[in-house]
């Protein structure tokens, strides 16, 4: 089996000239014979003006190359697409495949026996693994780590559900233009993501669950020294790595792994958004995500981490408490303990070294959990006929069972236009309905979920409604709001069909979401519905690409060509 520098060569039609020139370029950079002779270990590197989120992500890099030299191998560095979050225009998971396929690329294109990832923000983490998945070559993810809080009037901020939460109280008039400008500059006191448990910390505790990570990966605040001793820690294992050929993604990532994942996602209280990136994972492997069994899991698993915005505390206060090895351990028998890791280790050896903080009550045991049921419940009806999520945990609970009057806007522009129009005929009993925001429709699914409280309501007091449409949802926001609905409206989902007015009855606890109209009236408007016209600009490049072959959210919202299948599925 070839390695190092001998790997992947160039095709010139003569292998020796290949290898020849090969090196005859590189010396140009000044390595020496020796240090080309080693095996390579390839760090991606994601660091970008645009992106706060991986602000620390040089000192990541110098630290993993540290550790990759001291254990005898050679570290490549070479760039890829990174993706911020409130950058990325229309949206961050409209680039999540591009991203997972210039990793793939790039892994396979360059010679190296093993790679480590590093990123963070929302859609890096999910892109990289699934790049990895793909490739199949040995994989050390390191997370770039959340932010430190900030604090404003003897309170702690975390970004971005306080953003969120401030930012309502700003639109209801409670606080002054003087003070949001003062709260802007305090909500995200250093680089990292957000600090509390959103999409970056929900998958990067499931990937240091998944054992693709080191052990506290997930939670180390990114400023921190320990952040880059990892960094050091992770570089050795890659190194290792390097000289055995494996563990591969394809010898960690089992039946047992995916659904370790899925507890840790339910009892940490983690992002909506973690279930699409976790069953893109999934059909980028030979396993498959059920929902059905995921909503069980749900009804079996606690939420246990008490974090915003499920809870109270935040990521370093997760941390200090054990972080993801000492969750592992309160899990128990929730969790097949057997899985294997990256450092050769298995989670049961992981969870032996778990930390014990006394007095610590950000992780909770089994008998006193934050939560009965795990963070996010599926449900299913005439309007989600393929599914739909709330994250329960972070809801209004007497608005669970709700029966409400349809308000509908036909987009995200109709939205913003309308939403605080005065004259909006719209109660704090009715429910808000957005469509065409998924992930053709939209495009790119944005996270438009949260959709605002109209003015008029927030100024009245009103602080939560029923809100449901086909877009995601930030991890980091709250409230009583119905996700991912598929198929979209854009496809003909049933979603396209509602008018203002019909009734919609949600009962998370019957796991149900019910458009409260005759079926013969449904097959009228199905009937003189007309077909969504694509957007002009998805007639060439990588728009065309994304509308023609984008999947819908139950199946990951991936390209129907990237799946290990190769299964072409209805895009309906």
């Amino acid at each position: 089996m070839t390695s190092g520098l001998r790997k992947g060569l160039t095709s010139y039609g003569d292998a020796g000239f290949s290898l020849f020139l090969r090196k005859a370029f590189i010396k140009a950079m000044g390595y020496s014979d020796d240090a080309l002779e080693r095996p390579i270990v390839g760090i991606t590197n994601t660091y970008s003006d645009y992106n706060p989120c991986h602000g620390n992500v040089p000192q990541i890099i110098e630290a993993a190359k540290r550790g990759v030299m001291l254990s005898g191998a050679m570290p490549f560095v070479f760039p890829t697409i990174s993706i911020a979050e409130s950058f990325a225009h229309p949206t961050s998971m409209y680039l999540r495949n591009l991203m997972a396929m210039d990793t793939e690329e790039m892994i396979r294109a360059q010679p190296m026996d093993s790679v480590i990832v590093i990123g963070g923000c929302d859609k890096t983490l999910p892109a990289q693994v699934m790049a990895a998945i793909s490739a199949d070559l040995p994989t050390v993810v390191i997370p770039v780590g959340p932010m430190v809080v900030g604090h404003h009037k003897g309170e702690v901020l975390g970004a971005c559900t306080d953003c969120r939460r401030l930012w309502g109280k700003y639109r209801a008039g409670e606080i002054d233009d003087v003070e949001i400008e003062a709260v802007n500059g305090r909500l995200a006191p250093s680089v990292g993501t957000c600090m509390v448990m959103g999409t970056a910390s929900t998958m990067a505790c499931m990937i240091e669950a998944m054992g693709l990570s080191l052990p506290m990966s997930a939670t180390i605040p990114a400023p921190h020294a320990e952040r880059f001793r990892l960094a050091e820690a992770s570089g050795r294992v890659a190194a290792e790595m390097a000289k055995t050929k494996g563990p591969k993604p394809s010898e960690l990532l089992t039946p047992a792994s995916f659904k370790n994942a899925q507890v840790v996602l339910q009892a940490i209280g983690g992002s909506t958004n973690g279930l699409i990136h976790l069953t893109a994972m999934a059909h980028r492997s030979p396993h498959r995500l059920d929902l059905e069994v995921f909503d069980q899991i749900g009804r079996e698993v606690p939420v246990l981490v008490d974090l915003k915005p499920s809870g109270e505390h935040y990521m370093e206060h997760f941390h200090h408490a054990g972080g993801v090895p000492k969750l592992l351990a309160q899990l128990g028998d929730l969790v097949d303990l057997d899985a294997k890791t990256i450092s050769g280790q298995t989670l049961r050896d992981v969870v032996a070294n778990a930390e014990d903080v006394p007095g610590q009550d950000a992780i909770r045991p089994r008998d006193n959990p934050i939560k009965k049921e795990g963070g996010l419940a599926v449900l299913h009806g005439n309007l989600a006929p393929r599914g739909a999520v709330i994250k329960q945990s972070a809801a209004s609970p007497k608005l669970l069972q709700h029966t409400g009057r349809a308000v509908v806007f036909e987009s995200v522009e109709d939205m913003t236009l309308r939403v605080d129009h005065p004259d909006l005929d719209v109660n704090s009993d009715d429910v808000l309905v957005l469509r065409n925001a998924g992930p053709k429709g939209a495009p790119g699914m944005p996270e438009a979920g949260y959709l605002p409280i109209p003015k008029k309501l927030a100024r009245g007091g009103t602080k939560d409604m029923v809100r449901i449409s086909d877009a995601r949802m930030s991890g980091t926001a709250f409230g009583t709001i119905v996700l991912h609905i598929t198929p979209e409206s854009a496809v003909g989902g049933p979603l396209a069909l509602v008018k203002n007015g019909d009734m919609i009855r949600l009962d998370v606890a019957k796991r149900s979401i019910e458009l409260l109209v005759d079926a013969a009236e449904l097959e009228r408007r199905r009937a003189a519905l007309k077909p969504a016209a694509a957007p002009d600009e998805a007639r060439r490049g990588y728009a065309w690409l994304f509308n023609e072959t984008i999947m819908q959210a139950d199946e990951g919202c991936d390209f129907d060509f990237m799946q290990r299948t190769g299964k072409q599925t209805e895009k309906g």
